[in-house]
């Protein structure tokens, strides 16, 4: 775990090109919406909105491209064998992706909450920081979680995994609300939106953090969608252990390592 944990953590830092676009891009796109708010008089919440949704994006991305992905680029490059050969838990191994990965993208993410609030000036409440403290550890567990899982999937689909990726990435964004209360798509599709982990964490953190935020702009109640994420978490792990035991079944029994032979 700590192996897998390291090169995401120390090595990712030495190519300074890279810290340095992986904030600025994220803050060009935050800022646009931000004067889109500002043009059209919303709610100075709105712009608190904005920031936060553009800081928890690094994540769903760093799950999607360096998680998601990471096992069937592993086998493209050949290195994937030495993963089921090594004499330790396949959970282990995304586990120490998840952290270093989790490490990496939570300082890039507080660089933009940091910047964002002192150029637009958002004035944020914490209405309860233990709450908000477990709604975004929460948050993170269940999204490394269904990183993991789809980490897995992707490999037994094989090369349709690098099109998954690209599927998921903007209809994820707009159902997630990253860059408005996820209330405005309606009940419904809120609802159905909440299997993915991110949704509920930004609504949760969102009214923690801006406690104006009530009526039509409130999803659920912030301690209701810390457990449904409390659920998510252990289910997508869950699952991503079933799906790790069945590729490596595949692995060693049929010399296979997904379902198409590929």
């Amino acid at each position: 775990m700590i192996g897998r944990a390291y090169p995401r953590v120390i090595g990712a830092q030495r190519e300074k090109s890279w810290v340095f676009f992986e904030i600025f891009l994220p803050l060009l796109q935050v800022t646009a919406y931000v004067f889109i708010y500002r043009a059209i008089e919303a709610p100075p919440e709105f712009l608190g909105f904005v920031v936060l949704g553009g800081a928890m994006s690094a994540y769903w991305l760093n799950v999607l491209w360096s998680m998601a992905s990471q096992l069937y680029w592993e086998k493209e490059t050949g290195n994937l064998e030495l993963y089921i050969v090594a004499p330790t838990s396949r959970v282990a191994i995304l586990l120490g992706m998840a952290l270093g990965g989790m490490f990496a993208t939570t300082l890039r993410a507080i660089a933009v909450v940091t910047i964002g609030t002192l150029v637009f000036g958002i004035e944020m409440q914490v209405a309860s920081v233990p709450l908000l403290l477990g709604v975004f550890v929460t948050t993170l567990v269940a999204l490394y979680g269904m990183g993991m899982l789809l980490s897995s999937l992707f490999l037994l689909f094989g090369r349709e995994a690098w099109h998954l990726s690209n599927l998921l990435q903007e209809p994820v964004s707009l159902v997630s609300g990253f860059y408005f209360p996820v209330r405005a798509l309606g009940q419904v599709v809120a609802a159905a939106a909440s299997i993915l982990p991110i949704t509920l964490g930004l609504d949760a953190m969102r009214q923690l953090l801006f406690p104006a935020m009530l009526g039509e702009l409130r999803f659920l109640p912030p301690t209701i969608e810390l457990g449904i994420l409390a659920g998510l978490a252990v289910l997508f792990l869950f699952l991503a252990q079933r799906a790790l035991s069945y590729f490596e079944m595949l692995a060693r029994r049929e010399g296979r390592l997904s379902v198409r032979g590929q």
